[in-house]
């Protein structure tokens, strides 16, 4: 079976798919790999990497042409589905849910289509999760970000001169980016404070030293191992109660989604006016609205002294590692998906496969 890796085309992307490693352990189980030109070079790959580990380099409609699976990160847009024939097979994060149009294009192609983004949150998955490698980057990433564009340092410092207090880091969302972002900003020295929807984290969070913003729960809980909407009730209570956190802090970190939905808002324009001066929020919801009310996607802004930035950060900045990350998740959902002859079981009912096969062979599964 050939496996076709197409060149990421959305503004600003630097990961690739499959990387020079992972080509080389597929080719290792009888697959053949096919690579668009130049595909890795922004995440330091060289075509001649995947040629010396025995991939083949092809020019796009090639690739589109030869291979039976379609690889990317990004979703498939309107542009590729033009190359798209009936019978192939496409992998790769869809969305599917915010893109019902996307999903209409594809199946009226005759493809079948994996989303990636869909893996269900349980044990036998999580080395297929690309939510949560690249999350557990963008998490990292956030602090050494805030870090640089701080005017304070996050340790305590004692010199002659006098003695410097440590930074306080406040983090929205205890999942995997926000356990990440936890843990950089405690190694870093600075005061760090969380909250969540969810009350399972708190043990989490308090195991990486940092506080846990408590809200008197009355029935929230995750769904599916993803955080769900809060209640308005909810939302309130937990702004009051982190409120003086919020105040108080010099990095502020939101990392806080819903799986197919709109961002929730948690910080609004006018408690941002109620920040310190010189503070720093970076907002990794931004691509879905934002979990502070004046966050804009790939903008910074200045609102009363406060820096808001809104990003999806990993993917743009730390590309070798996240293109790594995702491509041995896509090596081992393959596998999963594939018999000892490199064959698909479609094995329609198992958990994992029902989970993340939104469109087969022209046919919508999930809306």
């Amino acid at each position: 079976m050939k496996i076709g890796v197409l060149n990421e085309t959305k503004t600003k992307e630097k990961r690739v798919s499959i990387s020079p490693n992972i080509a080389k352990q597929l080719i290792g189980k009888g697959f053949e790999v096919v690579i668009e030109e130049g595909s890795g070079a922004a995440s330091s790959f060289k075509d001649s990497d995947y040629t010396e580990v025995g991939a083949l380099i092809a020019k796009k409609e090639v690739v589109f042409k030869d291979s039976k699976v379609l690889i990317k990160i990004n979703p498939f847009d309107e542009e590729d589905l033009k190359h798209v024939s009936k019978g192939q097979i496409l992998m790769s994060q869809l969305y599917y849910k915010s893109q019902p149009e996307l999903i209409e294009a594809i199946a009226k192609t005759g493809a079948t289509a994996f989303s990636m983004d869909a893996m269900p949150r349980i044990s036998r998955a999580q080395d297929m999760d690309v939510l949560s490698s690249q999350s557990n980057l963008a998490g990292y990433k956030a602090v050494i970000t805030g870090a640089q564009e701080m005017t304070k340092i996050f340790p305590l410092m004692m010199t002659a001169a006098g003695t410097i207090i440590p930074a306080k880091v406040l983090i929205y969302g205890v999942g995997v980016a926000g356990l990440q972002a936890i843990a950089t900003a405690k190694r870093l020295g600075a005061v760090v404070e969380a909250t969540d929807i969810r009350m399972e984290t708190k043990e989490q969070t308090e195991s990486l030293g940092a506080k846990f913003i408590s809200v008197d729960n009355t029935g929230e809980e995750s769904e599916g191992g993803y955080a769900k909407e809060a209640s308005e009730d909810y939302a309130r209570r937990q702004k009051e109660a982190v409120n003086k956190s919020l105040f108080q802090a010099d990095l502020v970190i939101t990392t806080a989604m819903v799986p197919g939905r709109k961002a929730p808002v948690l910080i609004s324009g006018e408690q941002v006016e109620q920040m310190k001066n010189g503070a720093i929020i970076i907002d990794l919801a931004a691509a879905q609205g934002g979990n502070c009310e004046l966050s804009v996607m790939d903008k910074t802004i200045i609102k009363n002294g406060v820096k808001i930035i809104g990003t999806t950060m990993a993917p743009l900045s730390v590309s070798t590692n996240a293109s790594e990350l995702y491509a041995k998740n896509m090596y081992t959902f393959l596998l999963h998906l594939t018999d000892e002859n490199n064959e698909f079981k479609w094995e329609l009912e198992e958990e994992i496969t029902d989970g993340t096969l939104i469109v087969h062979e022209g046919k919508i599964r999930k809306n």
